[in-house]
């Protein structure tokens, strides 16, 4: 079902992730999927731990063979052109999900999600944000109202600690976004911490 699919893939800042999300971008890529990499500004200039802004610029264009999106002229014609079957955010940091709740678009990842959705097209969350269950639940639940934006499949990373963390299990990106373009939410939408 994702052979030939047009694709969309925002990669934001949640850095400790990233490794990860490129496992799904990669798998992405092997299911046949035309995946077009985008990147929000902190991806695309804050060198962290995990590693530099060109490190992570370079391994999306070597699995997906296109050079990232980094700016707002660079995805807007998403919306016009009708460029993309379905958008992946991932990580979806809190600060992503709280602006896409209340319509803010002044990011490349927000207004590529505004462009798909325009067209009535899936836009898939896989969350990662520390205030899940805090002050960004409110957030949360819109999109879960909303119509077709999607979730990965997501729970407590580390209730002990962050009870109110909240993230994705990131390996089921494919499964969710096949789901999404089906018009379907992937189930069960809540799993074990153990399943992170």
């Amino acid at each position: 079902m994702l052979t030939g699919r047009r694709i969309g893939f925002a990669v934001c800042a949640s850095h400790h992730n990233l490794s990860r999300v490129m496992e799904a971008v990669g798998r992405l890529v092997e299911s046949g999927s035309d995946v077009y990499p985008i990147v929000s500004h902190s991806v695309a200039t804050t060198a962290t731990v995990h590693g530099t802004p060109a490190q992570w610029l370079e391994a999306l264009e070597r699995v997906t063979g296109r050079r990232p999106w980094r700016s707002i002229p660079e995805v807007e014609p998403i919306g016009p052109r009708r460029l993309l079957d379905a958008l992946v955010i991932a990580p979806c940091t809190g600060t992503t999900m709280a602006k896409l709740a209340n319509g803010f678009s002044d990011s490349a990842v927000l207004m590529a999600a505004k462009a798909v959705l325009r067209n009535q097209r899936p836009v898939v969350l896989a969350i990662s944000t520390n205030d899940g269950l805090g002050i960004n639940a409110r957030n949360l639940a819109t999109l879960l109202n909303t119509k077709n934006v999607y979730f990965v499949p997501f729970g407590q990373d580390n209730p002990e600690e962050k009870p109110n963390s909240l993230t994705s299990s990131f390996g089921l990106i494919p499964a969710a976004l096949e789901a999404a373009l089906a018009g379907k939410q992937l189930q069960p939408l809540l799993v074990a911490a153990g399943g992170m």
